[in-house]
C-alpha cells in the first residue's frame, strides 16, 4: 500500500489503496451468480435450497464493491466509520463491499469571485473581482477536515481578496527605498501571484490546491470614480505638457546654439530673452500664435 502523506500537518493524512481488478472479480462473480441461481430454482432439499439462498445472497453482496472511475475522479473509503484509504486510479475495480464510497472530482474548476466593495491601501473605495482555477489535491482533507469545499473556498477566496485589495493601493504609488510598489492595475502578473499565495494560504487545511488566481474586475467605486476619471486626465494632461514644454526646451536650445555658432545675428541678454519667450510661446500655444519675432536693432 503506498502513501502519500498531506502538506499539512493537521488533519487526515490522505493515503492511496488500489482495489482489485474489477474484471477478474467479475469472472468469478458471474458463475457464483448462476450457481446460486441454479440450486434456487431447481427443486430439491432444503438444505440445498437454503445453500443457494445464501450463496445468492453473498454473492449479490460482493457485487456491491464493483465500481468504475474516471479519469482525474478518486473514492474515498469509508469502513464503519474509519477512513480505509483512497482509489486514484482511473478504470474497473472491486473493494470490500463493506466500504462506503464517496466519489471526489480531481479536475480543474473555476470559481468567479463576486464583486467586492474594499478600501484600497490609500482608503479609496474600489470594486474587484477574481476568478480562481483550483482542484483538490488530498482527497481525505477534502472529504474529513471541512463540510463543504466549494463553500470553504468561496469564503476563504473572498477573504484573501478583501486582504491583498486592502494592502495595495488600486493605481500607481509612490517610490519608497528606490522601489516602486506594487499596484493593482499596473502590476497584475504580481497581484496575481500574490493574490494565489494568499488564497492557497487559506485553503491548505482543505486539501486544495490554488492552479491560478487572477484580477476578473477592477475599478473605483461609483461614488468617486468621476472624480478619479478627472484626477486621471489631469495628470494626463500634465504628463503632455511636461512632454512639449522639454521638447520645446530643446528646440529653442539647439535654435539658439545654431545662431551663435554660425554668426547669423548677434544678441544681447534682452534679446535673447524675447527671442525665447516667442519661441516658446509659437511652440507650446494650441492656436496659430503669429508673435513679432525682432532678430536685432538697428543702431542710429
Amino acid at each position: 500500500m503506498n502513501q502519500r502523506s498531506s502538506s499539512n500537518a493537521i488533519g487526515t493524512n490522505e493515503h492511496i489503496i488500489t482495489g482489485t481488478n474489477g474484471w477478474i472479480m467479475l469472472l468469478i462473480l458471474l458463475p457464483a451468480l448462476a450457481f446460486a441461481v441454479f440450486l434456487v430454482a431447481m427443486p430439491g432439499s432444503p438444505i440445498k435450497l437454503i445453500g443457494g439462498a445464501v450463496l445468492l445472497v453473498i454473492t449479490l453482496f460482493c457485487c456491491k464493491g464493483l465500481f468504475t472511475l474516471e479519469p482525474n475522479q478518486a473514492a474515498v473509503m469509508i469502513f464503519f466509520g474509519s477512513y480505509a484509504g483512497t482509489v486514484c486510479e482511473s478504470g474497473f475495480f472491486w473493494v470490500n463491499p463493506f466500504y462506503r464510497r464517496t466519489r471526489v472530482s480531481l479536475r480543474i474548476n473555476n470559481w468567479n469571485t463576486p464583486v467586492l466593495k474594499v478600501n484600497d491601501e490609500r482608503g479609496s473605495p474600489i470594486e474587484i473581482a477574481a476568478v480562481v482555477a483550483w482542484r483538490v489535491q488530498d482527497t481525505a482533507r477534502a472529504v474529513f477536515d471541512v463540510e463543504s469545499v466549494l463553500n470553504y473556498l468561496q469564503i476563504q477566496s473572498e477573504s484573501a481578496v478583501r486582504q491583498v485589495a486592502s494592502s495595495h493601493a488600486y493605481d500607481d504609488t509612490e517610490v519608497l527605498e528606490g522601489k516602486r510598489k506594487k499596484s493593482l492595475r499596473t502590476d497584475l502578473d504580481a497581484i496575481a501571484g500574490l493574490l494565489r499565495e494568499s488564497i492557497q494560504q487559506h485553503v491548505d487545511v482543505a486539501g486544495i490546491v490554488i492552479e491560478e488566481a487572477k484580477i476578473a474586475h477592477l475599478a473605483y467605486a461609483p461614488e468617486i470614480a468621476n472624480a478619479m476619471l478627472r484626477r486621471q486626465q489631469a495628470e494626463a494632461v500634465v504628463m503632455a505638457r511636461q512632454k512639449l514644454v522639454d521638447g520645446a526646451v530643446g528646440m529653442v536650445e539647439v535654435a539658439l546654439k545654431n545662431l551663435e555658432d554660425k554668426k547669423i545675428v548677434s544678441l544681447t541678454s534682452d534679446q535673447r530673452a524675447v527671442l525665447v519667450t516667442n519661441m516658446m510661446t509659437v511652440l507650446l500655444s494650441e492656436t496659430g500664435a503669429q508673435p513679432v519675432i525682432q532678430m536685432a536693432q538697428t543702431t542710429q
